[in-house]
């Protein structure tokens, strides 16, 4: 029994030790409390995110603060003292404000939301910066209800506190809102986390947790990671052994590779169950699961192999070998060679680079702390803090996409509120054509002119927005008048606005009323001319057997248009006569001489021509 003890003494004190030697600096993630009234309190303060139940990530809560006139510090449950802080219909809810001290702040949290608080502000008891409001560790906990905290909780200083609180005194009603939009930075379409973990299902309640999260987190992350919404990266802790102690039994047992890489002893007991050597081998392995799938383009197996290793591979059932996690692989049909290239011999003495990394990982860098504590969620480079839970989670990574740019899951019912049901978001739209500027997203809403079947709408998004460009036409006719009469149908839709089309006059948009052109008297107004207005246009007729003449708005005999016809026919005949003979007369002069020069060519073969000199055909005398 003392050789038990003794074991578990030095290995608490080994543990200290390696995490002594790990931690670094630490980054307390806040978000902001305003308050709105009273005038004296007025402003904006940091508050620091608790790292249990659900902060609101993304979004904001309204309250009015509270503090209980018995059990300040919340560590009894409020039922004994007939204390309630539930909210009636209609009233705002209620932020309890509580002193640190005497109990742990779960136990606080779990009994202001069992007595009906929506939210728990803890007032530090001393001058200090702001601090992370941890979870008790299983053995000093030992409590059910840590998984069961819903309300938000934050860390409050000592001198924001005492200024509250003499408020509240002076009878003055403190209206607060807790925002965590800016909690998480949101600067593109995509979010990237990483998920430090452990292969180990003996260290409690924390395990199981993580065994939990990672089965009910599968289906969503899955599809996320498939439709390149996020990018996911798992980590796993390490520690490496003291020099001084390399070579001893429990070094030996807790590491690999020369006791560069350890795990502390999964059920804390070096006599009995596995050793940390174990667990790092698994870690590793699964490191090299969600490399090798990386590579092969399909990193959200990581998911399944972890999920199926936890089912088929657990440690309470001996299982927790290296047969059975090769059988997990297989099943999934990834690369079993090259897993095993990667995880490498954990006999020899160097290093491996892919633990290597991870220990590299495990340091902090920008906005994000050191990785000291496990299970430990990164998003966007900062920590996330709450609950290890399906909806919690994913709030938080919803919280990270820019606004507009937020997958569909995002915006489900379970996840947020859809501004743009009550009023139409205060946005521009169009009833008739169900066109609206208002887009529903995670934070709210924004007030958008749409893009409709192509076409794009522009304008403000709160008083007005118009159809733009090509085709706007075929979009609630875009935007314009447009009236159907006596068969007839106009529209005021041209390709760069709203013009009233030929005989009507108007805005375009809401109005375009016919022209009299007989009244005006801009058509048929010769003396003989009779006019008669129609809708978009008009007739113009002559009286008896006139006939009118559209072109030169004239009336004329029918007779003498007649006559002017057979007088314009003549002129064309005698004018294609002329032309024909003209043709003829050009024909024959060519065709004469084209044979002209055909017959001076062959004769002159055969004799001279009077135009050409005499050849000589004998010789001079005198010459030799």
């Amino acid at each position: 029994m003392w050789g038990t003890m003794r074991g578990k003494l030095w290995f608490s004190v080994w543990v200290l030790f390696l995490w002594g030697s790990s931690l670094g600096r630490f980054v307390v993630e806040k978000n902001s409390l305003k308050v709105t009234s009273p005038e004296s309190l007025k402003g904006i303060y940091e508050c620091a995110i608790g790292n249990f139940g659900v902060p609101q990530y993304g979004g904001t809560m309204v309250g009015i603060v509270v503090y209980p006139k018995a059990n300040r510090k919340a560590c009894s449950k409020f039922d004994d003292f007939d204390i309630s802080f539930k909210s009636k219909p209609g009233s705002f809810p209620t932020f309890l404000l509580v002193d640190r001290g005497d109990c742990y702040f779960t136990a606080k949290a779990w009994n202001a939301q069992n007595a009906g608080a929506a939210a728990i502000l803890v007032a530090d008891d001393k001058v200090e910066p702001l601090i992370t409001m941890d979870m008790p560790e299983e053995e000093s906990g030992g409590a059910d209800y840590l998984q069961n905290i819903t309300i938000p909780s934050a860390l409050i200083s000592k001198s924001f506190g005492d200024n509250l609180k003499k408020a509240l005194d002076n009878g003055d009603m403190i209206n607060v809102n807790l925002d965590w939009r800016e909690s998480l930075p949101h600067p593109d379409e995509r979010v990237e986390y990483e998920f430090w973990t452990n292969s180990n299902d003996e260290c409690g309640p924390k395990c199981d947790s993580q065994i939990e999260f990672v089965k009910s987190f599968k289906g969503p992350a899955q599809i996320l990671e498939k439709k390149g919404y996020t990018q996911f990266t798992p980590h796993y802790i390490t520690w490496y052994c003291p020099e001084a102690f390399i070579l001893s039994k429990q070094c030996k047992s807790q590491c690999i590779n020369h006791g560069r890489y350890c795990a502390p002893d999964p059920e804390q007991d070096f006599s009995r169950g596995y050793d940390g050597k174990d667990v790092v081998i698994q870690n590793l392995r699964q490191v090299c699961v969600f490399k090798v799938a990386n590579e092969s383009g399909k990193p959200w197996l990581w998911w399944d192999y972890v999920t199926d290793f936890s089912i088929r591979c657990s440690m309470k059932e001996k299982k927790y070998t290296k047969e059975c996690a090769e059988e997990v692989i297989q099943s999934l049909g990834v690369d079993l060679k090259k897993i095993n290239k990667c995880v490498g011999d954990p006999d020899a003495d160097e290093e491996n680079p892919v633990l290597k990394a991870e220990q590299d990982a495990q340091i902090g860098k920008d906005s994000r702390g050191d990785v000291t504590i496990l299970p430990t969620l990164v998003i966007n480079n900062r920590q996330y803090r709450g609950k290890l839970d399906k909806g919690a989670v994913l709030k938080a990574i919803c919280a990270g996409f820019q606004e507009t740019t937020e997958p569909a899951v995002c915006l489900s019912e379970e996840i947020e509120t859809n501004e743009c049901l009550e009023n139409n978001g205060g946005c521009w739209q169009d009833k008739a054509g169900n066109i609206t500027a208002c887009r529903d997203t995670f934070r709210g809403r924004v007030c958008e002119c749409p893009v409709v079947q192509g076409v794009k709408f522009v304008g403000d998004g709160y008083t007005h927005c118009r159809a733009s460009g090509s085709g706007r036409c075929e979009i609630n006719n875009g935007g314009c008048w447009k009236k159907t009469k006596d068969g007839k149908t106009f529209s005021a839709c041209v390709d760069d606005g709203c013009k009233c089309p030929p005989g009507f006059k108007g805005d375009g948009v809401n109005t375009c009323e016919d022209i009299d052109e007989c009244k005006e008297r801009i058509a048929c107004q010769c003396s003989a001319c009779k006019c008669k207005n129609t809708w978009g246009s008009f007739e113009c007729s002559c009286s008896g057997d006139l006939l009118y003449i559209k072109e030169h708005d004239t009336c004329i005999s029918k007779k003498a248009a007649a006559e002017i016809g057979w007088s314009f026919l003549w002129v064309i005949f005698f004018g294609l006569a002329v032309a024909g003979v003209g043709a003829y007369m050009v024909y024959k002069y060519r065709i004469r001489s084209y044979m002209d020069s055909e017959i001076r060519a062959i004769m002159a073969q055969y004799m001279p021509l009077d135009n050409q000199g005499e050849a000589p055909n004998h010789i001079p005398h005198g010459d030799i």
